[in-house]
């Protein structure tokens, strides 16, 4: 319920920030005046022994997150992707959050194990080893299956994650409402919006399922690309608490000195990285959306190997044709075709002047074009982007939240691989591939071919639904009446709809 009780957990989430330290730090990043910070002090400081006491070898923001729990680690996560929500600074610091949480014991996810599968885990496993890998939501155990099943990954979830997150989440509905209500400016940023898209994606985290599902839709769409390797799921071994994937030894992404003394090729590694990503989004519309280093490996054979598919994006058609000519247009720095994509998808206002706006859109991509990525400040580029959005009245678009967030960390993972790339050069060939297979001739041949298939499915209905229609605009007309008039209309519609759509689908297959 998300009433007023909620007050009360909220209020210890504030003690627990008014005693790490971490409450200055949001005051300070907010440019909070002082009689918001005297009212804060006022009323916390008598509540700090609620408040939860934390890692104080830890920065206060990620001391006071972790302490908190699971649910906050994995909104603090999500929020250091929005700086234009809680400010470049902060968000730089949240970025450093680590999700890891001490383990639980293995016999209890044994025991998880048996009754989700029914199975008997030491029967099925030969080895069934401590916890790997312990985080916000599960742990990974690796084990090894009897009569030559080989080696796999266990991801088990925690015990009671759903009740926990399920009460943490509610408060944070709450407290969304209260800001947007406290806080009219905040109204444009979408908090509440911004919360329900936490919490969808979090659900979909805790129904493994879903994530074996999701794993095995990434692998099947990556089936011929070179240099890439998705592990398989063992499905037998799976369901909505545990989720059992094929084990591949590597070297994490982030092992710098390991990764150089076994020769692999560091730039070569970072640009098959944002490629990767950019095919998933743009070819597949279905993309890893947590591509940091913990969930990233180098095969020995040099293959980049994808872990962990808890948090997965999908985009439509429509906005990936539109992402694709905008990328598009900044590489060939064509503001003006930019600036009218954004109008023609509704992301800017139609009040607002085309012009004006390409303008602005040169203004932010000029001074890094080519630029060499050690050179290019991220935290003022997006100070610049968020400045003009506000310009422009552009409102959270939450769909591409997941976009935005992944495109940053899979730069920023690809720069630690090679500070000098160059992401137009990484994109272009990716871009170019996927224009010209969908934003061209061929695109709208295939285009019209579905337009006609619907057509030829919906066409015995059509008199109806053209009925129904004018019956709305008319309602004091008699069925009879409706029925002998509109009836032959209908059917002559229906037939120059469909004698329309075969002309054209002849004179673009004949081109």
């Amino acid at each position: 319920m998300r009433g007023p009780h909620n007050i009360l957990r909220l209020l210890r989430v504030g003690a627990t920030f008014e005693r790490t330290g971490a409450m200055r730090v949001v005051l300070d990043a907010a440019n909070a005046p002082r009689n918001i910070r005297f009212a804060a002090k006022a009323l916390l400081a008598p509540f700090r022994w609620i408040g939860v006491k934390g890692n104080p070898e830890q920065p206060p923001i990620v001391r006071a997150l972790n302490a908190l729990g699971p649910a906050y680690i994995k909104f603090g996560q999500l929020l250091s992707t929005r700086p234009d929500i809680v400010g470049s600074k902060l968000a730089d610091e949240l970025r450093i959050l680590q999700d890891k949480l001490p383990p639980f014991a293995t016999s209890e996810a044994k025991e998880t194990v048996r009754h989700e599968l029914g199975i008997d885990v030491d029967e099925t496993f030969l080895e069934f080893s401590d916890p790997v890998a312990a985080a916000s939501i599960a742990q990974v155990h690796r084990a090894i299956i009897r009569d030559g099943g080989g080696e796999v990954a266990v991801k088990v979830l925690r015990p009671g994650i759903e009740k926990a997150f399920k009460r943490d989440v509610d408060a944070f509905h709450f407290a969304a409402a209260m800001i947007g209500f406290l806080l009219p400016f905040s109204r444009r940023l979408r908090p509440r919006a911004v919360v329900s898209h936490f919490e969808s994606v979090v659900l979909r985290e805790l129904d493994l399922r879903l994530e074996a599902a999701a794993a095995d839709e990434l692998r099947s769409a990556a089936v011929n690309d070179e240099g890439i390797t998705i592990p398989a799921i063992n499905w037998h071994l799976s369901g909505r608490r545990v989720v059992t994937i094929g084990w591949v030894d590597g070297i994490n992404l982030g092992n710098m000195e390991e990764l150089r003394s076994a020769g692999h090729d560091l730039p070569g590694l970072g640009r098959r990285l944002l490629q990767m990503f950019l095919r998933q989004v743009l070819r597949d519309g279905h993309f890893h959306a947590d591509l940091h280093q913990g969930n990233l490996k180098v095969s020995d054979s040099g293959d980049l190997v994808v872990l962990d598919f808890g948090i997965m994006g999908r985009i439509d058609e429509f906005t990936r044709r539109t992402y694709a000519e905008i990328v598009m247009g900044f590489l060939r720095r064509d503001y003006e075709n930019v600036a009218r994509v954004h109008f023609e998808a509704g992301y800017v206002p139609s009040d607002r002047n085309i012009h004006e706006f390409a303008q602005a859109l040169r203004s932010v991509n000029e001074p890094i074009f080519d630029m060499e990525a050690s050179r290019i400040s991220m935290a003022k580029l997006l100070a610049h982007l968020f400045e003009v959005t506000e310009q422009f009245g552009m409102t959270t678009r939450t769909e591409l939240i997941l976009l935005q967030r992944t495109m940053v960390v899979a730069e920023g993972v690809a720069r630690t691989l090679d500070p000098k790339i160059n992401f137009s050069d990484a994109a272009r060939p990716i871009v170019d591939e996927y224009v010209r297979s969908n934003l061209g001739l061929t695109a709208a041949r295939r285009d019209i071919k579905r337009v006609a298939r619907t057509l030829h499915r919906i066409g015995p209905r059509l008199p109806d639904l053209i009925e129904g229609a004018v019956r709305k605009l008319d309602p004091k007309a008699k069925p009879e009446r409706q029925q002998s008039v509109y009836q032959p209309v209908a059917v002559f519609l229906l037939g120059a709809l469909t004698m329309a759509t075969g002309i054209l689908v002849i004179h673009f297959l004949t081109q």
